[in-house]
């Protein structure tokens, strides 16, 4: 079957470097599975428009709602009560649960605010990238700027160069 007329290459693997992000986690003989919030979707969305992406690519959950945090990926109450859904630690057990839950070698876990309004006291393009690997854990913190869709492919942008760099210097595969 053709494309429609004007469909052009792929908008969201032209953003990010999407096609090394799947050699590097072939090379490692490695999986990875997400639990996105800001996100809600387009990290796992960006890793399938690669061709072959169904080898590395696990799944993914999309746990907008701050009770699906808990519920799908896993966070602790305790964690959502005390630090947020916006916090640091939040986004390390996104990261875990999604790697649990889904039977992945690396898990990645994304939550921000992409605006247009602050949330819970934290300005718009507050952004945390949760990793977790066989034997590593690892949080960044990111501020962006821009709108919605800026902030929100930025945030995958910057997960896929972050976790291609992670697997370079932790490539152990298997879970």
């Amino acid at each position: 079957m053709s494309s429609p007329p004007g469909a052009g290459p792929d908008p969201l693997i032209a953003a990010a470097p999407a096609a090394a992000l799947v050699t590097a986690l072939r090379a490692a003989g490695a999986t990875v599975a997400t639990a996105e919030s800001l996100t809600a979707g387009l990290l796992a969305a960006t890793i399938a428009g690669v061709p072959g992406a169904s080898t590395v690519l696990r799944g993914g959950l999309v746990v907008y709602a701050t009770d699906l945090k808990h519920t799908l990926a896993g966070v602790t109450p305790h964690t959502l009560a005390t630090d947020g859904p916006v916090a640091a630690s939040t986004a390390e057990q996104l990261a875990v649960g999604a790697r649990t839950v889904c039977g992945a070698d690396w898990g990645v876990g994304l939550t921000g605010v992409a605006g247009p309004d602050p949330q819970d006291g934290h300005p718009v393009g507050t952004v945390y990238l949760g990793f977790a690997g066989p034997e590593t854990t690892e949080v960044i913190r990111l501020k962006l700027s821009g709108d919605r869709w800026t902030i929100r492919m930025e945030t995958v942008r910057a997960a896929v160069t972050e976790l291609i760099r992670t697997l370079g210097t932790h490539p152990a595969g298997g879970v």
